[in-house]
């Protein structure tokens, strides 16, 4: 069985991370923009490149469900946001790739989330607490990170 304190960590991480991704939500949507889904999207293809990514290579990015990200691109594309192009040795195969659209849109997303995550973390704690709570939860992920 857990411990108490075990118990008691695991509930503040799971309600600050909603809290936190609930409040630069709502930050995004008072904004006029999409939701943060959006922006994990275009942010990973934006990392990519021109090449752009598979669809299996945005899932193991965002660790998004295959059915989810699959409804999420078909969004993007009507939106213009994303491109889907053949892959040239893999006839089912398609690449997405980041529009211009999606570039600037992911570029105003980004004012209004980074302004979030200042305000609700980077505000709130010392340079030195941030790095210690960066150090604990990535002892926590699988695989671990340190950096």
């Amino acid at each position: 069985m857990p411990s108490p304190e075990a118990i008691k960590v695991w509930a503040r991480l799971m309600r600050v991370s909603r809290q936190l991704m609930e409040r630069a939500e709502d930050a995004l949507k008072e904004g006029g923009l999409p939701p943060l889904a959006w922006y994990d999207v275009l942010h990973e293809l934006a990392e990519a490149g021109e090449a752009g990514l598979r669809p299996f290579q945005l899932i193991e990015r965002t660790l998004f469900a295959q059915y989810n990200i699959s409804r999420l691109l078909a969004r993007l594309e009507a939106g213009g946001l994303v491109e889907k192009l053949p892959v040239a040795d893999d006839g089912r195969g398609q690449t997405i790739r980041v529009t211009a659209t999606g570039r600037e849109t992911r570029r105003r997303m980004w004012a209004v989330y980074g302004r979030s995550i200042a305000d609700l973390v980077g505000a709130k704690l010392s340079t030195v607490e941030l790095n210690t709570v960066s150090a604990m939860l990535g002892r926590l992920r699988d695989p671990p990170v340190d950096h």
